[in-house]
């Protein structure tokens, strides 16, 4: 017979590894599907500087250190992805590749992932000169040259933020004009360390080890740039693929909740960067999970 778990999270983030602690700590009996990566995006992260009580890791490290914690307090954790899911009943069904799994309620902490370029060696550069998040990783090229590539508010945002720490930043966009408001694109013009490419795309990367450079299109012409880092901009998308026509999401698909991380189907909750939020950061993430276990506990003693 299948085992009815009380908390069926699905993600291995840390959001799912912060509702998956919090949750076998209640004493829950509580399913963890971790996906193929530990860690989902911050395993990516090669430097982490900004999560409390660690003053310098990796993101590979703090998600070992993070799925060695949610196993240490009681969750159990599988390395399988969740396909398929059925959350409208009490009884709530979800399907993997080889197996189904049934629990009284469930978090998602699917997260979201960065829009890629889609060039040539895209993948390969991650965490050696290209990053999608200046929040997390500006830091490191600090007196650098480095570029945004985004023509929209988080493209500028990306930017402003990047000025903070490089010598020098360049922010290349398709269009003749950034889709931004008047007060942002006066913040980028008067910004000394920023320089506007409209009409630009890149093209290809260079570098071997690490990101070296950048050619990108404009106007007919080839150009390059010399630079330490490329940080892309174009936009995130959650993922909600096995769940996506049950839950109430936003009109960029993310997930809908209260401030207590309860979607508006019962006994399903959500936390993390798969949410409409307006930070997504680690430390964040977390504190989602834990704000969803709480939830979850509250919503399995009412019934």
């Amino acid at each position: 017979m299948k085992m009815l778990y009380d908390a069926a999270i699905i993600g291995g983030g840390p959001a799912g590894y912060s509702a998956a602690i919090y949750c076998a700590r209640f004493g829950l009996t509580t399913l963890l599907f971790q996906g193929d990566t530990v860690g989902g995006q911050m395993s990516q992260a090669v430097k982490i500087e900004n999560y409390p009580g660690i003053a310098c890791t990796d993101g590979v490290s703090l998600a070992r250190l993070m799925q060695e914690q949610a196993r240490a307090s009681g969750a159990e954790i599988v390395s399988r992805r969740v396909l398929f899911t059925h959350l409208t009943e009490n009884v709530k069904l979800l399907t993997t590749k080889d197996a189904e799994y049934e629990a009284r309620a469930v978090i998602l902490a699917t997260g979201a992932s960065a829009k890629r370029l889609g060039i040539e060696r895209e993948e390969r550069m991650i965490g050696r000169g290209i990053s999608y998040c200046a929040a997390c990783d500006g830091a490191l090229f600090r007196g650098r040259a480095v570029a945004v590539v985004g023509g929209g508010r988080s493209a500028a945002s990306e930017a402003l933020c990047l000025a903070q720490y490089a010598s020098e930043v360049h922010l290349l966009f398709r269009r003749t004009e950034m889709r931004i408001t008047a007060r942002e694109r006066s913040a980028l013009t008067e910004n000394g360390k920023i320089t506007l490419h409209p009409g630009a795309a890149v093209t290809r990367l260079i570098g071997e080890e690490r990101l070296s450079g950048a050619e990108y299109q404009q106007h007919g012409k080839a150009h390059q740039l010399a630079l330490d880092g490329l940080f892309v901009a174009i936009g995130r998308a959650p993922e909600t693929g096995p769940v996506k026509e049950q839950l109430a999401s936003d009109d960029k698909g993310y997930l809908l909740t209260d401030e207590r991380c309860m979607t508006a189907v019962p006994g399903v909750f959500a936390a993390g960067d798969v949410r409409h939020k307006n930070v997504r950061q680690i430390v964040t993430a977390a504190g989602d999970g834990a704000a969803a276990a709480f939830s979850l506990a509250e919503y399995l003693q009412a019934q």
